[in-house]
Parts: C-alpha cells; sequence; structure tokens
C-alpha cells in the first residue's frame, strides 16, 4: 500500500489516494479508523485508546502530585476511564478491580495480557513530569505499571519513562537517553537484553529493512505482537538507526509493524523532546492535527495539544 503511493520507505502519512483498486481489496484498510487516520482525511486528532491514558496521567498527577500509589491510579480508572476504551491487561485489571481484587493482584489475576505493552504506552507523562530524573520518572512508571502489568511489562515502562526524562533535558543525544533507560531496570532482564541486541543492530546494518528482518526472526515466533518486548526492541532500535531525527525514528517505527500506533508515538515522543520547540518538527505532521485532541476521558475533549503542554508543565514544575 506504501510502495503504491511511492511512500516507501515512510516518510509522510498513509495515503488510499492512488492505490490501485485492487490492492486496496486484497488489503482493505482498517475501516474503524481509516476515515480519520488517512492523509486525505486528517481532522485533528480522533481518540484513540493509548492517547486516553497521558491524559489520566495528568489527571493523577493533577490530584495527588508525584506522589500518588497505585491505589490512587486504580481509585482514578474507576472513576474516570470509559471501559469501552481499555483493552487487554488494563480492560482485564479494571474488570478486576470491578470485582473487588485490589492492586496489585489486578494484574495477575487471570490476566494473560500481563507482559503486553500497555503498561509502556502509559509511561510518557512520568518522563515529561521528572526531566532530568531518570530514576524518579521510572519509579513513577512502576507504581502505575503494576496495577495492570508484570515482569516485562513493568521494565518496558520504567525504561520508557526513564528515556523520555532523560530526553525532556534538551542536553543529551537520543544514545545517551537510551543507555540511560538501561539503568533503571534488571541488567540481566529479558527486556534489557532485547533492547541491547536491538540497538547493536541498528549500529550495525545501514539498512532498517535488515534491522527489522532480525526482530521478527528473533522475537516474532515467540511472541504477540502487543507483547512489551519486540514493541520496546523496535522503539529502541528506530530511534538508534534514524538518529534520534523526528520523521525518521516515527516512519522506522511504524514501518517495523507490530504495534505500529503505540511504537510510533513513543518514538515521536523521545524524538520531538529533542528536537525542542514544536516548530522544529515538520509542518506536514503537525498542521493536519489542528491543535485540537478528541477524548473521551474527563473535560479533555477538543483540548489544544499546547493547553495540554502547559498543564503538564504546571505538574513537572509543582513543589
Amino acid at each position: 500500500l506504501a510502495r503504491a503511493t511511492g511512500n516507501w520507505p515512510l516518510t509522510t502519512w498513509f495515503t488510499a489516494k492512488g492505490v490501485p483498486g485492487d490492492l486496496l481489496a486484497r488489503h482493505p484498510w482498517n475501516r474503524r479508523s481509516a476515515p480519520t487516520s488517512l492523509a486525505e482525511n486528517i481532522d485533528g486528532m480522533p481518540e484513540d485508546d493509548d492517547l486516553n491514558y497521558p491524559l489520566l496521567g495528568l489527571l493523577l498527577l493533577r490530584r495527588h502530585s508525584r506522589a500518588f500509589t497505585t491505589d490512587d491510579v486504580a481509585r482514578l480508572w474507576l472513576d474516570e476511564l470509559p471501559p469501552g476504551r481499555a483493552f487487554t491487561a488494563e480492560r482485564v485489571a479494571l474488570r478486576n478491580l470491578l470485582a473487588g481484587v485490589e492492586p496489585p493482584h489486578t494484574a495477575r489475576f487471570r490476566n494473560p495480557f500481563r507482559e503486553w505493552i500497555g503498561a509502556l504506552i502509559r509511561a510518557d507523562v512520568h518522563g515529561w513530569t521528572n526531566a532530568g530524573d531518570p530514576g524518579a520518572a521510572a519509579a513513577q512508571a512502576h507504581r502505575d505499571a503494576v496495577l495492570t502489568h508484570t515482569s516485562t511489562g513493568v521494565h518496558a515502562a520504567m525504561f520508557a519513562a526513564a528515556v523520555i526524562a532523560s530526553a525532556a533535558t534538551g542536553t543529551q543525544d537520543v544514545h545517551a537517553c537510551l543507555r540511560t533507560g538501561l539503568t533503571v531496570v534488571p541488567p540481566a532482564s529479558r527486556l534489557a537484553r532485547a533492547v541491547t541486541h536491538a540497538v547493536r543492530l541498528a549500529e550495525e546494518h545501514q539498512d532498517f529493512d535488515d534491522v527489522v528482518d532480525a526482530l521478527h526472526a528473533l522475537h516474532g515466533p515467540g511472541h504477540h505482537w502487543v507483547h512489551a518486548l519486540p514493541n520496546t526492541a523496535l522503539i529502541a532500535a528506530a530511534l538508534t538507526h534514524a538518529d534520534g531525527d523526528f520523521t525518521g525514528s516515527v516512519c522506522r517505527a511504524v514501518s517495523g509493524g507490530w504495534d505500529t500506533d503505540s511504537n510510533g508515538a513513543t518514538a515521536g515522543c523521545v524524538a520531538g523532546l529533542l528536537a525542542g520547540a514544536p516548530d522544529a518538527l515538520p509542518e506536514r505532521w503537525r498542521a493536519p492535527l489542528k491543535n485540537r485532541l478528541a477524548s473521551t476521558v474527563a473535560d479533555f475533549d477538543g483540548t489544544g495539544f499546547d493547553t495540554l503542554a502547559r498543564l503538564t508543565h504546571l505538574e513537572a514544575t509543582r513543589p
């Protein structure tokens, strides 16, 4: 589909314009998201379950400060997380809470998704609010993650939060940020080994397709495509191979497959922080979103990204 429109390797939004009809018939777009995710149709940022979690994280900090507990996360979810917008480990944990199961048992009780990517997806806000303190960012991410995840699922969240906290200072390059992320997870863990291997692959191969092939050969047979381990490895490889460039990092992460929206978002978060000011990002990525986010969380529907940035900064600088 990308090749048919001259967009491979990926450099910009997907489009259906110019794609032959027989190809579209064989590979139809996701019918639920296609109307709002193709270049010709984007009109603001549509609601996405992954994007609800930074909003919940912001509410968490506003209500409980950075000293929040896992029980605080649980109560917030019961109050503010629409059940229909929760999936996999988060949906099971929410169901467990409604059934009277207390954290951290909510992460283990009948939860086959506890090492998937959900806690990593929620980690961004913990990095944003602890610029220059990757340990504190990882500690916040841990308290958040154990509501729903265990082991690699938790390690991935801690790693991401620490990388983001390092990038938020604007004083380190992406490679130093990734090395910092590895300092907050057990060095012998599966997550640490996978990230280290992925970074090495990205350093050794000029063609990112070769990196992706190697990652899929190693992780694909034994892991679901939403498992935290292969997805975290791919994010680290994309950032390394693109040398932290925004477009390069996002497009490499998405082109690698697996949980594409989440991987592109995390890679873009890190690369965007490294880029600095918003106008350092290419206009083609910013303009279609029209500084407007849709959500069913609290009163955030229609909020501008500039407003969300200011609210996040308030939490980051609160004593």
